[in-house]
């Protein structure tokens, strides 16, 4: 494909998170400690590779923890793949490694997206990373691979859609799941989420967004973690998750 040819196609952005490790299995929040995919996390991001085979990336980003860095290469993307920081996931601070459920015995209110962590990211700041990440990615054009993580992928699906920061609480997104972040066909300059949480066996087109505001969200593993993370899940049209427990 010429130069010119790809300049004039529109942007499109294929989010996927990471595969499993051992902390996104057990709920522990994960953001700077550089963890290893598990055995299974590599075999779902296999299941997830001839998807993204099928589909030629003008541009291929990659957080630079090493469970993002991984994923993109096992997806058969990784010699084409540049690191952008600010797709790392969300700093945790004191936080670190332990599970929502544990830190709401002493703080029973705490959300993440409200409230940030002590001596880690505050919700302004992961807005702001967000937001600058997105104005670097409308600069550009074609199909743009994005490997990055649970919690920053929900940040990053809110903000392109324009909601504050706190709605991406109704987000989930499952390990080794692909999400597509768009714009309506019919009205370019409306961003959407064409599509959502893909589990990596759902054979699901990638290109069959039509515009009628579907929800796909078919990967049920996100519903595990989202127990543990205070997530709320919003039931969609095509939706086969059940609500997570409070």
């Amino acid at each position: 494909m010429s130069t010119t040819a790809r300049l004039a196609m529109p942007l499109r952005l294929y989010l996927v998170r990471h595969g499993e490790t051992e902390w996104s299995l057990s709920g522990q929040h994960t953001g700077r400690t550089d963890l290893a995919l598990t055995a299974r996390g590599e075999d779902e991001v296999r299941e997830l590779a001839p998807r993204l085979r099928e589909i030629q990336f003008a541009h291929v980003l990659s957080s630079p923890l090493q469970r993002a860095r991984r994923t993109c290469e096992l997806s058969g993307l990784g010699a084409a793949a540049a690191i952008d920081a600010d797709l790392a996931e969300w700093d945790y601070g004191d936080y670190e490694g332990q599970r929502s459920v544990d830190i709401r015995k002493h703080r029973p209110d705490w959300n993440v997206f409200r409230d940030g962590c002590p001596h880690g990211e505050s919700p302004a700041q992961v807005s702001e990373r967000a937001d600058r990440l997105i104005a670097h990615l409308r600069a550009l054009a074609g199909n743009v691979a994005l490997f990055s993580h649970g919690q920053f992928g929900c940040v990053l699906a809110a903000r392109w859609i324009g909601l504050p920061l706190i709605e991406a609480r109704h987000f989930a997104l499952g390990t080794a799941s692909l999400s597509i972040l768009g714009h309506d066909p019919h009205h370019p300059e409306v961003a959407v989420i064409a599509l959502w949480n893909a589990a990596s066996g759902k054979k699901t087109d990638p290109m069959s967004y039509s515009g009628s505001g579907e929800t796909k969200t078919v990967n049920p593993r996100a519903i595990a973690r989202w127990e543990n993370e205070g997530g709320e899940i919003v039931m969609g049209a095509g939706s086969d998750l059940r609500s997570p427990k409070k």
